[in-house]
């Protein structure tokens, strides 16, 4: 790279970056900082977050119905924004709205819009924002000035496609254009500001570069100006471990190679556009990924200089709405020819395969829909001609939860516990890159979720930031936190001299903090949808701390008689309607002196109905349900699901019913528990949820009980449950 080209610095904004005029301060001092540092800036820009969801409105109402209050609705959006920019929106804008109209119109004349002419409306999008920009940076006074990206970047022709892919989802050639930088270098003070996602053909049409191709735009760019970096600048500051949004306790990656960001991009983050990364690649240019909230931060740096820390699960990502085929045949084994017979019926059809796996007798593969038009009409056709082969089946709704780092396979003998959270669930497909970069299961979209959660946990819940992983979501959107201010406030480090002053007299002490036990015990309480709630006193069966529980309004959850005495020796006014006896395997001596003592009392399995019916007629019960599925921080700790020996599957729920029926026993109410040390707060709503369902066989339930197993920090830093979002998914849970 020669010195004169490494100046250039290429800056792709998207749409959330684009749409606001802090965000467009910030960019102004973006492009003043790099002006200061010598390098000169080159702007890319996206639409207005939601423009182009708005322009694809628009098509549709210009060929079924009235575009016009559309219409309207995106001009309103600008001059909106021009307004905040304090930009004469009349004289920036107006060639750019009477465009839109008139291929408005052009559409509602033909009833249907071609390729062609889609690709001309999507592109106003990117239009209007950067003469915005242009006409903003200028009144700052940045010489800014405004370049049509589709001058510059020319789609490559290939005739074999179909319309549809040539206008809307084109693909550009990435090379050095040094006419191009000796152009823009004719003016070396100039900021030069284009469009992302728009490009022309052969014959100067527009067409674009597919949802998310400003990425690839930017790319291109940095390509052809041989620049120092591209910097990628967007509503999150980095690549994380995984999607932060959904798991706040995600780590933002530092630094990453060419290749690592490559699979995460394509597997499911949704940071990067896939097709991004190998431009820069080729040319040995770095990928910063920025956030314009954040500008301070440093973010993501992806390049071939990058640690080598060994084998390493970097991230774990999820990839949604996938579908995935499964084709049986005996036939196909030792058969020549038989793979490139099906795969033959794909291409015919148009699909694109992604992952596949094959087996003596059968052969899974997904098509992804963003690369697949996956309308019903087309999966029948495909099945038709597939089962001319082999017993072929769809398996909608699907997720890909892939593993995504370096060396995975060398990792395989420490992946042993992260594949516990399988257990219980169906894996469709399972694949391990030959790349050796990333691992991948095909599971039920329902499923994803959870699974991405527990295996991040697994992964990176202890880990420690080094020169790759960095800190995580929670403590860089915490603005009040700062260092060391971060970890909570407890009540030992005010107590420091009293505490050392008993362990001299005696050690080791056990010390418990009254107005603790009793913040906790509020904490729970205070939750809208808990009606009551309960202290397991295996937990800690001190006197002086069931005293504390009581005073504060809680009940007892006892496993056993012992535990039903204590209780009643700490608290000998406790009422009995606040004590819960929930044993596993007891014997009928024990449940009758729980029905004695006048305890709540639930039942785990049918047997006992059975074997000894005079114990519990004419009594009431909770019923112990196993949902299926267990939660927890570890395979010992999860109480329900496939290896589960507590509570009564489902399916003998309809034997329970008639057994209780048959000698006068009433459930009165419905438990699950499915684990202990949960951080994911959905659980509960989940457990709400599947006990309402079951409700209605049982008219006489009165209250459900969704467990405990509540998660605590077990390290510091380590995020806690957070209490509000489960009382709220509750709520949510229980709304008729």
């Amino acid at each position: 790279m020669s010195e004169s080209s490494s100046s250039w610095v290429v800056c792709k904004f998207g749409g959330t970056s684009v749409s606001s005029r802090a965000h467009w301060d910030t960019i102004a001092e973006v492009v003043r900082a790099h002006r200061r540092a010598g390098r000169h800036p080159f702007l890319v820009c996206s639409a207005l977050q939601g423009i182009s969801d708005q322009l694809e409105a628009l098509l549709r109402k210009a060929e079924h119905g009235d575009p016009r209050p559309t219409l309207e609705t995106i001009r309103d959006r600008h001059r909106a924004l021009a307004q905040e920019l304090a930009v004469d929106a009349d004289a920036v804008l107006a060639d750019g709205f009477e465009r839109l109209e008139r291929l408005t119109d052009e559409i509602v004349a033909t009833e249907a819009p071609s390729p062609r002419q889609r690709a001309a409306v999507l592109a106003s999008g990117e239009l209007l924002a950067t003469r915005l920009g242009v006409a903003y940076l200028s009144a700052q006074g940045l010489p800014a000035q405004w370049l049509d990206a589709r001058e510059f970047l020319r789609a490559t022709d290939d005739p074999h496609l179909p319309p549809r892919r040539q206008y809307l989802a084109a693909s550009c050639a990435s090379h050095a254009d040094p006419v191009l930088r000796a152009h823009l270098e004719d003016a070396p003070d100039t900021v030069y500001l284009t469009q992302g996602f728009i490009a022309s053909n052969a014959l100067s049409e527009t067409v674009l570069l597919g949802r998310g191709g400003s990425d690839t735009s930017a790319a291109h760019f940095a390509a052809k100006l041989g620049a120092e970096r591209l910097e990628v600048w967007t509503d999150v500051p980095g690549l994380f471990t995984a999607n932060p949004r959904e798991i706040p306790s995600a780590r933002l990656l530092r630094r990453l190679g060419y290749d690592e960001a490559q699979e995460i991009a394509t597997m499911g983050g949704r940071v990067l556009h896939p097709r991004c990364i190998d431009p820069v690649r080729q040319h040995q240019i770095p990928l910063h990924v920025r956030s314009t909230k954040a500008p301070e931060l440093d973010g993501t740096v992806i390049s071939g200089d990058h640690p080598d820390a060994g084998p390493q699960v970097k991230a774990i990502s999820a990839k949604n709405n996938i579908t995935a085929v499964s084709m049986d045949t005996l036939g196909m084994w030792q058969e020549v020819g038989f793979l490139a017979d099906i795969f033959q019926i794909f291409k015919h059809h148009g699909l694109s395969v992604d992952l596949v796996a094959t087996s003596e007798a059968n052969v899974t593969v997904t098509l992804d829909p963003t690369a697949n038009a996956l309308d019903p009409n087309v999966l029948d056709r495909l099945l038709h001609d597939l089962n001319q082969y082999c017993e072929a089946e769809i398996i909608g709704s699907c997720a890909i939860v892939s593993l995504v780092g370096r060396h995975i396979r060398s990792l395989l003998s420490e992946l042993g516990p992260a594949f516990e959270v399988f257990d219980e669930h169906k894996v469709h497909l399972v694949t391990q890159a030959a790349s050796d970069l990333n691992m991948s299961f095909v599971v039920d979209e329902a499923q994803a979720p959870r699974l991405v959660r527990e295996m991040h946990a697994q992964f990176f819940g202890s880990r420690a930031p080094d020169a790759v992983f960095g800190p995580r979501w929670q403590e860089l959107t915490d603005a009040e936190a700062e260092g060391e201010s971060r970890r909570p406030d407890v009540w030992w480090r005010d107590r420091r001299d009293e505490l050392l002053a008993l362990a001299d007299e005696q050690s080791p002490r056990y010390v418990y903090h009254r107005d603790t036990i009793r913040a906790r015990a509020r904490t729970v309480r205070a939750m809208a949808p808990v009606d009551r709630a309960f202290y397991a006193i295996k937990a800690n069966p001190h006197p002086e701390v069931l005293r504390v529980l009581a005073d504060e309004g809680l009940g007892f959850e006892c496993v056993s008689p012992g535990e039903v005495e204590r209780v009643f020796d700490a608290v000998p006014d406790v009422d009995p309607e606040q004590v819960l006896f929930q044993p596993n395997f007891a014997d009928p001596p024990e449940y009758a002196e729980a029905f004695e003592r006048g305890v709540h009392v639930t039942l785990d399995n049918v047997q006992p109905l059975v074997e000894h019916p005079s114990t519990f007629a004419d009594e009431e019960i909770f019923v112990r349900v196993d949902p299926g599925e267990g939660h927890g921080h570890h395979r010992h700790v999860r109480t329900a699901g496939a290896q589960s020996k507590f509570g009564i599957v489902p399916d003998d729920l309809g034997k329970l019913r008639a057994e209780a029926d048959r000698i006068g026993a009433t459930v009165v109410g419905l438990h699950v528990h499915v684990g202990s040390g949960i951080t994911e707060e959905d659980t509960w709503a989940d457990i709400a949820a599947f006990l309402a369902s079951l409700a209605s066989d049982f008219p006489d339930v009165r209250a459900v009980n969704v467990g405990g197993g509540l998660g605590v920090p077990d390290r510091p830093g380590a995020p806690p449950l957070d209490v509000d979002a489960l009382g709220a998914a509750l709520a949510a849970a229980m709304e008729p």
